[in-house]
């Protein structure tokens, strides 16, 4: 999976439903059948939070603190822009 690829799915899970980091690792996994290492995930999500993509929060949970990623306005505008290009391209296609 490229970066790029890689960045459009995070985005895409947790626009479903905000979610933690080690609970995004195990859905990609499950989803793709890829290893996600922690040295990729949690630079990866910075960067969408240092974008604008995502916000996230430190949560209290059975005396566990987790860092909880929302996505933000931006980008959802950002995954629809996305989906419009890769539609237009699909649709430009000549498949007979």
């Amino acid at each position: 999976m490229t970066r790029n690829l890689l960045d459009i799915q995070l985005l895409r899970l947790i626009q479903t439903q905000s979610m933690w980091g080690y609970r995004i690792k195990k859905q990609v996994e499950a989803m793709f059948g890829v290893k996600l290492r922690h040295g990729t995930l949690y630079p990866m999500l910075n960067t969408l939070e240092q974008k604008g993509f995502l916000t996230s929060k430190k949560q209290q949970k059975g005396g566990r603190t987790r860092r909880v990623y929302t996505m933000t306005r931006k980008g959802k505008q950002f995954l629809e822009a996305y989906n419009s290009i890769l539609q237009e391209q699909i649709e430009g296609l000549d498949i007979r």
